[in-house]
């Protein structure tokens, strides 16, 4: 058996198993290594079915003798029965709203269960359990049964038609074979040694059958900057590598900026004058300028981005803009005519409609044009600045002269559609603008290979938003303190988690508020004397438009929406928002749905409604209404949670592992300082080879940005 060999060969697979495999990314033995434990359980919470008892967390193994799907009696709520039983009895195992996992269950099987033992206790049962495949082995002559010397049990990451189970079998079977001796280590002896890091054999042992507690930290360690420190070295490649291209230059003074400045009906933060003086330094330079502007909601980022496109376009040069979304590119299209103080060329271009300004007839307005006329404008340079989605990164689009790209909400674009974007020019400055925001300290470490500016401050006039979580029986106040909001001429956002009402015969079926019913609710029921209007994804772009733009003049008072006004939207006079499920969104999406209402001159409401009694779910809630802004947020929930929590772990590329020891930024710093070495002395990596196979392999997945 060898690192190299495919799963396929090794093993006789059945299809579902093939499957799973193919989507969990693991082909050979080597990748079977590399796919570690998500959690470990300690021998000590197995038990015998008669050792139960009430209120604690246990791990069973036994033969599942029936199953049954249904529903509860009072509530309704679907539920799935199982009926488990080992030698020293049978249980009672209930799940509750998730009646699809049971469906994952067979008649006759072994299984392990990791859940609550609740109840009465004559009459216990076990709600909510985890399942996880026991590989047919009979109970009490389970997997682990002969493993009792082992200080923690691994659990691994499960897919459909594969078990835990079956993962700590086969690697078990690997690590006996000695695959693990022959693998080469990555990282050089002189960093192992430096950082009395183990060696990669010892490590995979430690990480996959760990003995000692110590012993799992020690290897999770050594994963981790083995993980950091190559993805440090791939960025500071790619960095050398773009930054020997010779990019457009400025030529000139600044004197476009400040117009454009004193063309706004605000004032700048220091902050946004400091971003632009910085990025005016960065064009001056013939190398390609790859930056990171990152700001809180709010915080002006865009007129930043305006500042710079008013710049280049002044300059003879052209700006791609690039939206996450139809309603922002096309905001953004008419912030541009507004702002800048001369007729400047404006294209927007998204997957249903191009437009062009100033028209030809009318010179304060713009104009519905072909694909084919703004494609040839572009290519010939006659438009300067266009905005624009995905559609932009077309192979039909292309520029004479780009000078710049920016990529707006960056984390919402994939890799290949950001990379595809930058190759329209030669070379062009990269502005990637995120609203994520992470604490300067880890941003530092995180875009090492970034420029980073940050706005940390908002324009003067802002209010601040009260956030409050509203349990059902608080449903009403929170309707009567939004009615007092929209007596005062003001206009209010009501969020929802899905667009239909889900099917209740489905055993996924899931009891959450849906935008259709709501909007017939609000508008019939709750607020009849108020214009109430529906916004979704599946409307139509030109309707979304006709509803925005109703939304934007004051025809609608309520706007019953799904997460789709997530991102930029711009509404100042709408000061409330009620987002309802709230625990079913991600933490940073509610930030950027509270943020909807940042931008209103009056004080702010948002409420978070929520049915969860889940204890973990509330408190990420009162993290969100304890935050004064998006930073205290970050250092609130990555305590909490881990910084992948708000970023999204594929936004690097990296694993969980790798993304909760980004927490430590010695080992950043120490990561990066080594591969900071390495490229000086070896920037093509030819004394590195295995290094250079990781890097390439990465290359292949994850764009340098």
């Amino acid at each position: 058996m060898k690192a190299t060999d495919k799963i396929v060969d090794t093993w006789r697979l059945n299809p579902s198993q093939k499957k799973a495999l193919e989507k969990l990314k693991i082909f050979t033995i080597e990748d079977l290594l590399n796919h570690f434990p998500s959690r470990y359980s300690s021998p000590g919470n197995f038990r015998t079915i008669e050792q139960l008892t009430t209120n604690e967390q246990a791990i069973i193994r036994g033969k599942v003798l029936k199953i049954k799907i249904g529903k509860a009696w009072k509530s309704r709520r679907p539920i799935a029965e199982a009926m488990i039983a080992d030698e020293t009895g049978k249980l009672r195992v209930i799940w509750f709203n998730q009646p699809y996992l049971a469906k994952s269950l067979t008649e006759g099987e072994f299984v392990e269960l990791d859940g609550k033992i609740t109840g009465k206790e004559e009459k216990i049962y076990m709600a909510n359990p985890e399942i996880r495949n026991s590989s047919n082995q009979p109970a009490g002559n389970s997997l682990f049964a002969k493993q009792q010397e082992l200080c923690l049990i691994p659990i691994y990451p499960e897919s459909k038609g594969i078990s835990s189970g079956w993962f700590y079998y086969h690697i078990q079977q690997i690590i006996k074979n000695g695959v693990v001796n022959d693998i080469t280590d990555p990282l050089p002896p002189e960093i192992l040694k430096k950082y009395k890091l183990p060696s990669i054999t010892t490590s995979y042992i430690w990480l996959h059958f760990p003995k000692k507690t110590e012993h799992l930290e020690t290897a999770k360690k050594r994963f981790a900057f083995q993980e950091v420190f190559c993805l440090q070295a791939e960025r500071l490649r790619h960095r050398l590598e773009y930054k020997k291209k010779e990019s457009w230059k400025l030529i000139g003074s600044k004197k476009p900026v400040t117009e454009f400045i004193s063309n706004l009906p605000y004032k700048l933060t220091k902050a946004q004058k400091k971003a632009i003086d910085e990025i005016v330094v960065d064009l001056k330079s013939e190398q390609p300028m790859l930056r990171l502007l990152e700001g809180d909601v709010g915080s002006g980022k865009t007129a930043v981005a305006g500042a710079i496109s008013y710049l280049i376009a002044r300059a003879k040069g052209q700006v791609a803009y690039m939206a996450p979304t139809e309603i922002l590119a096309r905001q953004h299209f008419e912030s541009f005519i507004a702002n800048f103080p001369k007729n400047v060329k404006i294209g927007l271009l998204t997957s249903s409609t191009c437009l062009k300004f100033p028209s030809k007839i009318k010179s304060e307005e713009w104009t519905k044009i072909s694909k084919s006329q703004l494609l040839k404008w572009l290519a010939d340079g006659e438009v300067s600045a266009v905005v624009g989605t995905q559609a932009l990164i077309q192979k039909k689009v292309t520029f004479k002269d780009l000078a710049m790209v920016i990529v707006d909400e960056q984390h919402r674009f994939g890799v290949a559609q950001r990379s595809a974007l930058t190759k329209k020019g030669q070379a062009p400055h990269l502005l990637s603008m995120t609203a994520t925001p992470i604490p300067r300290t880890l941003a530092l470490s995180i875009y090492g290979d970034l420029d980073l500016s940050i706005l940390d401050e908002l324009p003067k006039g802002r209010q601040a938003i009260h956030t409050g979580i509203i349990k059902p029986d608080q449903r009403e106040i929170a309707y009567e303190s939004m009615r007092q909001e929209l007596k005062k001429g003001r206009q209010a956002f009501v969020i929802c988690p899905r667009i239909e009402e889900p099917d209740p015969d489905k055993a996924r079926a899931l009891n959450v508020k849906a935008a259709k019913s709501e909007y017939k609710k609000l508008s019939e029921k709750i607020f009849p004397e108020f214009s109430v209007g529906l916004l979704h994804g599946k409307q139509k772009p030109a309707e979304k438009e006709e509803i925005m733009e109703k939304m934007a003049q004051g025809k609608i008072d309520i706007l019953v929406s799904t997460s789709v006004v997530e991102v930029g939207i711009n509404i100042p006079n709408a000061n409330v928002i009620m987002i309802e499920g709230a625990d079913r969104f991600g933490l940073a999406q509610l930030h950027q749905l509270r943020g909807r209402i940042s931008r209103s001159p009056f004080p702010g409401f948002c409420y978070l409604l929520t049915e969860s009694s889940n204890q973990k779910s509330l408190n990420r809630l009162k993290n969100l209404a304890q935050a004064k802004n998006g930073f205290d947020l970050a250092e609130l929930d990555m305590a909490e949670r881990g910084i992948g929590v708000l970023t999204g772990s594929k936004q690097w590329g990296m694993s969980d592992l790798a993304m909760e020891a980004i927490k430590n930024i010695k080992m950043m710093q120490a990561s990066r300082n080594e591969a900071t070495e390495i490229m000086k002395d070896d920037p093509d990596f030819k004394k590195h080879p295995l290094l250079k196979k990781i890097i390439a392999d990465r290359e292949k997945i994850v764009h340098w940005e």
